[in-house]
């Protein structure tokens, strides 16, 4: 039972940092409208923080619970961990000091200190004061016994000022289907109709790089104008002629030599004496282009045939340079020219095409198609690059 036990809790632990990544772009989308300026910081003054000119001016913990009918007593230790982290943060008689927002999953039921906490009109902080000192003086658990006693301590003004800077968001969405939700309901003006969750998919996508760039501190903070930004650029790739790049750099996860290295479209390549910079190059184009046009056709972006009518323009493109090339090679051109003639015939064909599908333009997409009509031997670059497919193919390599 034990090993099951501990899946579980660190299951639910990665699920609650997961959660913790992912509540703040729905927050900001939400604000945005209001506080263009507002800008959040993750994991730098507390879970989350909302911060000006520098300064934090409200700290959020932020609790996931698997169960979403878990509720939020005066003694849990939810309640009391959140306090002891406001308590280190700074001097908790400060009335200046930063609103203290906990935002969780668990509901409060009435009658709860946190209840009284909730924003609105129903707001009763000194009502609340009263029933954490009283759960404070009445718990008996160890595990939370050191920081009520420094909750008890506290002298009576400061302790009402703590407690009156103390907000709870209870009953937020859970990770997953809910969160989703939310941040389509956010989203709901500049959803793209019938791509609603390719749109989704992408703005997850980028909102995760900028929480790793966040916990690395290679930024300092992201601002809701930040995130508007993102989402009309991303807008705008479903609109009119454009699509979307649904496959970066940085989504590559697969050993792309080991994959690729053997592929007919490298030795094509490297019969033309390509760098092994410029093979690696190639394999990840390869990739890309191979993989964004298969989900282009899943997500209904791009039909088949538009994909077929690209590649046979592509083809029709390579076959006049490629006339265009054997009409200059002197007769007995040696195979280092051959290789530089094969090297200038690649430019021609992949840096100064005319092609493109509908109005895009990523280079990637047009080399890594290329090299798919390479893979199957429908272009080449050296001149002789038929007779040594035909070799290759027959289990030799020319």
């Amino acid at each position: 039972m034990t090993p099951a036990r501990s899946a579980h809790d660190a299951a639910s632990s990665a699920l609650g940092y997961f959660y913790q990544s992912q509540w703040p772009l729905v927050e900001l989308l939400l604000r945005g409208a209001d506080q263009p300026d507002a800008a959040i910081t993750v994991e730098l003054y507390d879970d989350v923080a909302w911060e000006e000119d520098g300064t934090p001016t409200e700290l959020l913990q932020v609790k996931h619970h698997l169960n979403s009918t878990r509720s939020l007593g005066d003694k849990d230790d939810d309640i009391w961990r959140t306090i002891r982290s406001w308590l280190d943060a700074g001097p908790p008689g400060n009335g200046s000091g930063p609103i203290l927002t906990l935002v969780t999953t668990a509901t409060a039921p009435d009658g709860t200190a946190a209840a009284a906490l909730r924003p609105g009109p129903a707001r009763e902080p000194d009502v609340a004061r009263q029933r954490l000192e009283a759960a404070a003086n009445e718990s008996n658990a160890e595990a939370t016994n050191d920081i009520r006693k420094r909750f008890l301590a506290l002298p009576d003004p400061d302790r009402a000022v703590f407690v009156g800077r103390i907000h709870v968001l209870d009953a937020e969405p859970t990770i997953g289907d809910e969160l989703d939700a939310r941040l389509r309901r956010a989203l709901y003006m500049v959803l793209p109709k019938d791509h609603e969750t390719t749109f989704v998919d992408q703005l997850w996508g980028w909102w995760h790089r900028i929480i790793v760039g966040l916990l690395r501190r290679v930024r300092g903070n992201i601002t809701a104008l930040d995130v508007k930004a993102h989402v009309d650029a991303l807008r705008n790739e479903f609109a009119g002629d454009n699509l979307p790049t649904l496959v970066r750099l940085d989504d590559i996860d697969i050993d792309i030599e080991a994959t690729y290295g053997s592929r007919p479209f490298v030795e094509q390549l490297r019969w033309i004496a390509f760098t092994a910079v410029l093979l690696q190059k190639a394999m990840i184009d390869y990739y890309r282009a191979y993989t964004q046009s298969a989900r282009w056709v899943e997500d209904n972006l791009v039909g088949l045939d538009e994909l077929a009518d690209f590649e046979a323009k592509l083809k029709d493109e390579w076959e006049r340079q490629f006339e265009f090339m054997k009409m200059k090679l002197p007769d007995g051109a040696d195979e280092q020219a051959l290789q530089q003639a094969g090297q200038e015939l690649f430019r021609l064909v992949t840096e100064k095409s005319s092609v493109q599908l509908r109005a895009y333009n990523e280079p990637f997409f047009t080399n890594g198609r290329l090299h798919a009509l390479a893979d199957y031997g429908h272009v080449g670059w050296h001149r002789d690059f038929e007779a040594r497919l035909e070799t290759l193919l027959l289990g030799g390599i020319a």
